[in-house]
């Protein structure tokens, strides 16, 4: 017998807007928090940064965003899309294979409109706590409180806060992502450091840097990008990595500013669960298959949890098994099998290799392992080898090629391994044909 929910769905960023399309699919009641007034989650900018350039005060203003101004994707726009609603590129719009977050945002606006999803969305509300029924009740029902603000503006403000509302759902899916509670990087001795210090999601612009002299901690992409968009206007830019191949210079006795790298925390304060499920900095768990809390499943479930993936496919994969688990349509393992699956989630950063701090779930082949499993728990064939082949030469070439590894992508050679898989995706982030059916 189909089963039919009452579902509290928590953001509205990538995660968020998959699981309200495929839990509507599945005929179940759909109801969004989405505390920022649009939807679009990481990549809706925000020009604002926080009072504490770290991040470490508790009392600060949060924003809820980390995108710099000139921030361009890390990944092809042929493995940002969804199966059925591909990241093409359109007339008027950035063309580039990497585009920059405007057109993301853009992509997530259109999906959204595509499938009527403001419709489920209440925007400017904020869900303060989450907590499991009473009584008999207890696994089987949760209980939401939120608080919806006006919409004329932002403001921490208590006055502007509207009255503490309870409601109660059969199931809630966290999908508030994380990339907003900021994380620093461990540096020994970075404690006595008595000049400035300020965290990636604080970065906006370069101009606040002009005529300094800046450490930036990290090598990754995004640091990358940034070491060199500050260099334009500051006086010397030094990055501090433990990759063998890059040189730090002295800094002599220069009034120095510390930029920490875009590491961030697990953070969803708003939940009450008892020590049964752990989140602490780095890690969330037990999840079965990194979404279900085994003695909780399937009435709380998490969306989005993995690191260094292609997000906007996982998080499609990852709801449409949800939403096949609150139907009935798909059974899980007992609590005990769940708990002793020997691939049981606990998402932890570990080192890719003996020189490097990059953060990763499970290693590039994993990724692919992992969705086509989720696509066969829907009756779904596995995805075509292209998409793990792109992921993977993708890492390789933004670590070998940092200096402008986006603009050096070979568009030709890809469209041709994409046009030899499948006649039906995309060629050069163009539509070609009719796209992959998930319904």
């Amino acid at each position: 017998m189909v089963r039919s929910a009452r579902v509290a769905v928590i953001g509205a960023g990538v995660a968020g807007l998959n699981a309200a399309r495929e839990l509507h699919r599945e005929g179940h009641t759909v109801v969004v928090f989405e505390k920022r007034h649009d939807l679009g989650g990481t990549w809706l900018y925000d020009s604002r940064v926080e009072s504490d350039p770290l991040s470490l005060d508790p009392a600060r203003a949060v924003v809820e965003t980390s995108l710099y101004h000139s921030l361009r994707t890390n990944l092809p726009r042929q493995i940002m899309g969804f199966l059925d609603y591909p990241f093409t590129k359109r007339r008027h719009g950035d063309q580039r294979t990497f585009p920059g977050h405007e057109e993301v945002l853009r992509f997530l606006n259109e999906f959204a409109d595509e499938f009527r999803l403001r419709e489920f969305i209440r925007f400017c509300t904020e869900v303060v706590r989450v907590e499991r029924g009473e009584g008999r009740k207890r696994n089987e029902e949760w209980v939401v409180e939120s608080r919806t603000r006006g919409s004329g503006g932002w403001s921490e403000s208590e006055s502007e806060w509207g009255v503490m509302v309870r409601e109660v759902y059969d199931a809630v899916v966290v999908c508030n992502g994380h990339f907003s509670e900021p994380q620093l990087a461990d540096v020994p001795g970075i404690e006595k450091w008595c000049g400035y210090q300020i965290h990636s999601h604080n970065y906006r612009v370069p101009e606040p840097f002009t005529g300094q002299v800046l450490v930036i901690i990290g090598l990754g992409p995004s640091a990358f990008d940034i070491s060199k968009e500050v260099a334009t206007v500051a006086k010397e830019v030094h990055i501090a990595a433990r990759a063998p191949n890059i040189t730090v210079g002295k800094w002599g006795h220069h009034e120095n500013i510390w930029l920490h790298k875009m590491l961030y925390k697990y953070h969803f304060p708003f939940i009450e669960l008892d020590g049964i499920v752990t989140i602490d900095d780095n890690r969330v768990g037990p999840l079965y298959k990194h979404v279900f809390p085994p003695c909780l499943a399937p009435s709380l479930s998490f969306i989005g949890m993995p690191k260094q993936d292609t997000p906007f496919l996982t998080t499609q994969l990852q709801s449409k098994w949800l939403a096949n688990v609150l139907s009935g349509k798909v059974f899980l393992p007992t609590e005990e099998d769940m708990m002793s699956d020997k691939k049981i989630t606990i998402i932890i950063w570990r080192k890719l290799d003996c020189q490097s701090d990059s953060p990763i779930t499970f290693p590039p082949m994993r990724c692919m392992e992992y969705k086509n499993w989720l696509l066969a728990q829907v009756g779904m064939p596995p995805l075509k080898e292209w998409r793990g082949k792109m992921f993977r030469e993708c890492l390789k070439f933004a670590m070998t090629k940092l200096d402008g590894y986006r603009d050096q992508w070979d568009d030709d050679y890809w469209d041709t391994i994409i046009a030899s898989q499948e006649g039906n995706l995309l060629v050069n982030g163009q539509e070609v044909g009719v796209a992959e059916d998930v319904s």
